[in-house]
């Protein structure tokens, strides 16, 4: 028969075990994202890159600066009349 002191060391120690169990899985996930994150991530080269290119075809597009301000004035008056502003 086991004695209640003896019960009370292996419940601490499967406690211990599972926290460290626990805490060492964790810590590879994290280490793995980060791994992963820093493969994989965009570039701050690229960063700089694609907001040329987003303007370059914005503007070969062309879009009608009297279409814009239209369209604006019209959303302007839709939401003056809806009570919104």
């Amino acid at each position: 028969m086991t004695s209640v002191m003896d019960q009370m060391g292996e419940a601490l120690w499967i406690m211990v075990l599972g926290m460290v169990l626990v805490y060492a899985f964790l810590g590879i996930l994290i280490l793995g994202l980060k791994l992963i994150a820093n493969r994989y991530a965009p570039k701050a080269e690229d960063n700089e890159k694609r907001p040329e290119t987003s303007v370059a075809s914005a503007q070969s597009k062309g879009l009608d600066p009297r279409l814009v301000a239209a369209i604006t004035s019209a959303i302007q008056q839709y939401r003056a009349q809806e009570g919104r502003s």
